[in-house]
């Protein structure tokens, strides 16, 4: 089988490691990639947001399989020019990917699946933002309703910062969707679909503001671990029979059937557990370190829901690695409002030196002199595996520190309140 992976990031570099390890890759390319997935297979470089040149990559190099990464090119209808071109996708199409592309269509879709979520109002302007605020009260949870790469949405006590989250996104042309604030952990979880029938993945959970303790701006995540052994017994069940199933029954229903990975954003609260947020792909961080675990063969099983054909997949169940996964994820001086560039990275062969860990590239690049260096916000994934969290958490940092890059920053404590045993759920 020969794969094509679109996308520059991390996740993708993720993708690619995985689908190197199933036994049926003959070949693996991926486009535009970065600099460490051209380590690992070919790169090709292609605007990923063009239908017609990705389509034209996939004829030259033959794929059997192309795996849309990122969100954008799904929702530029990427995923549409491919399939029209008769090759298999993973990936949903142009109108299915409106659930992640506008947080009031995905609400809606709950609404008419009766899946468990927030409360929510659409605001169009900074009157009905100000009276949703009143409504809900503190903490204020605003969204901006279109894409915003992650970092589209303000939680906070204050409602001056709340409303002027709401009149930037007025002001770009856009509405907002104010919840109430759901309490509780959250989790991620990653569904294959194929239009009809859904898979679940390993849990995880990430963080997204980028300093220790929560706190700080949101970031598109600064780490990741799975699996979550605080989870009560059927949790993953659960969701598959309340949200995804749901979902996915929905999507086909309006003619629009779902084809790619429903990432469930979900908050367990008092009251149950409640979906936050819907992404159309895998999620960064959490891919890094859910599919540093996944034994199956991802390219035959994505292969399987492109053709509609997941739920008589020989490869069912999943087979997982026993070890725990912890991701930390090694940004650039600035982020998340803004990202250095140029700067020189070294002691990338000694972090992956160290025992259950492998580095993985995202904002990347080569300088004229052929040195790695910074070119973007979050810079590298560093993911360890090991037989307990504690192990997995001092390999990974063990990793970080042999990583030398100005300026950089990253969280130091990853997964620790679940490796000292401070979560709990009702």
């Amino acid at each position: 089988m020969k794969t094509l992976v679109i996308g520059p990031g991390g996740r993708e570099h993720a993708i690619v490691r995985a689908l190197l390890r199933d036994p049926a890759a003959e070949e693996v390319h991926a486009a535009p990639g970065n600099v460490g997935i051209a380590q690992d297979v070919p790169v090709h470089p292609v605007n990923t947001s063009d239908g017609a040149a990705v389509v034209e990559l996939a004829r030259e190099v033959a794929a059997d399989l192309v795996v849309v990464g990122p969100e954008v090119p799904l929702v530029a209808g990427v995923a549409d020019d491919l399939r029209a071109a008769g090759f298999p996708v993973f990936g949903p199409s142009a109108a299915a990917a409106v659930l992640e592309a506008s947080k009031a269509f995905a609400k809606d879709v709950m609404a008419a699946a009766g899946v468990p979520t927030a409360r929510a109002r659409t605001c169009r302007n900074e009157d009905e933002a100000a009276a949703a605020l009143d409504e809900f009260g503190a903490p204020h949870v605003v969204k901006d309703d279109g894409l915003a790469a992650g970092k589209g949405v303000v939680v906070t006590e204050d409602r001056e910062v709340a409303l002027d989250h709401a009149r930037a996104c007025f002001r770009a042309g856009g509405q907002v969707v104010i919840e109430e604030f759901l309490d509780g952990p959250e989790v991620s979880l990653f569904v294959l679909c194929d239009g009809q029938d859904v898979v679940p993945l390993s849990p995880a959970q990430d963080f997204k503001r980028v300093f220790d303790g929560d706190l700080g701006p949101n970031t598109g995540g600064m780490g990741a671990y799975t699996p979550l052994d605080w989870l009560p017994e059927g949790f993953v069940d659960q969701v598959v029979e309340s949200v995804a199933r749901p979902v996915v029954a929905e999507m086909a229903r309006r003619g629009t059937p779902f084809n790619g990975v429903l990432y469930c954003g979900l908050a367990v609260t008092s009251r149950g557990v409640k979906v936050i947020e819907f992404n159309v792909r895998f999620g960064d961080p959490e891919t890094q370190s859910v599919l540093a675990r996944l034994d199956s063969p991802l390219g035959q099983l994505l292969l399987d829901a492109a053709n509609g054909e997941l739920g008589q997949s020989r490869h069912l169940p999943l087979a997982w690695k026993q070890e725990v996964s912890v991701n930390v994820v090694v940004a650039s001086e600035g982020y998340p409002e803004s990202s250095r560039k140029g700067d020189v990275i070294e002691g990338l062969a000694d972090a992956a030196a160290v025992p259950g860990v492998s580095v993985l590239h995202a904002g990347t690049a080569l300088d004229e002199a052929g040195r790695i260096v910074a070119d973007g916000g979050r810079v590298l994934s560093v993911v360890a595996l090991g037989a307990t969290l504690d192990e997995a958490r001092e390999r990974a940092y063990q990793g970080v520190a042999r990583i030398s890059l100005d300026g950089s920053q990253h969280r130091t404590d990853i997964a620790a309140k679940a490796a000292q045993g401070l979560i709990t759920v009702e």
